[in-house]
């Protein structure tokens, strides 16, 4: 029983053979990837059937439309802290007087 509580597994291996493999092919993409990074060039991301799929992850962060203004998510900060410091302070009351008043 003590034996199987401290076993522990050992590494799985991973064997997996592609179907199909072009060397050439594969030199050809590092070569454009280089060549693209060198260049400063970003390339569009695509799924994995090949179709095109825009990178608008976090573009409406920077519009008017998802964050009115750098003011209002201040106040938005600011009010969430001032909830969280008053609920610690009610929290440790309550631990400190609690007795009493109960």
């Amino acid at each position: 029983m003590i034996s199987k509580f401290f076993h522990t597994p050992g590494t799985r291996k991973f064997n997996m053979k592609p179907r199909f493999y072009d060397p050439d092919q594969d030199e050809r993409e590092a070569r454009e990837q280089r060549i693209r990074k060198e260049l400063g060039l970003t390339e569009p991301v695509k799924t994995e059937n090949g179709e095109y799929r825009p990178n608008i992850r976090g573009q409406f962060r920077n519009t008017d439309g998802w964050q009115k203004s750098d003011s209002s998510a201040k106040v938005a900060q600011q009010r969430r802290l001032l909830w969280m410091i008053l609920i610690l302070a009610v929290v440790v009351f309550l631990m400190f007087f609690g007795d009493s008043l109960f």
